[in-house]
């Protein structure tokens, strides 16, 4: 314990700064909020009619179509080019056997 009768009393510390922030905070999300409440909204899209739902449908239709066909097409280039390339497999195969198999008969006595 401290006998001197003399001592200074601390100084609560300024609140200013602090106020001063919380009343900016409090102002900014007052104008956020007013913002938020009074902005335009937006417009509500018109509602299709039938016919045009159904234009756009047959468009649509077509779209997915014309792209079915296209890989159609791909594939069966593809497979052609397959068959073509086995085909070619086959006959190199072929010769190669047959080929082995004179050698096989010419080595075998």
């Amino acid at each position: 314990m401290n006998s001197n009768l003399n001592t200074p009393i601390p100084t609560p510390r300024s609140l200013a700064g602090e106020g001063l922030a919380a009343a900016v905070g409090i102002m900014g999300s007052a104008l956020l909020v007013a913002k938020r409440l009074f902005a335009a909204k937006p417009p509500k899209p018109e509602p299709m009619s039938r016919a045009d739902f159904y234009a756009e449908l047959v468009a649509l239709k077509d779209q997915i179509h014309a792209g079915h066909l296209a890989i159609l097409e791909k594939l069966d280039a593809n497979h052609r080019e397959l068959l073509a390339t086995l085909d070619r497999q086959v006959t190199r195969i072929n010769a190669l056997e047959s080929g082995l198999a004179r050698v096989d008969e010419r080595t075998r006595n």
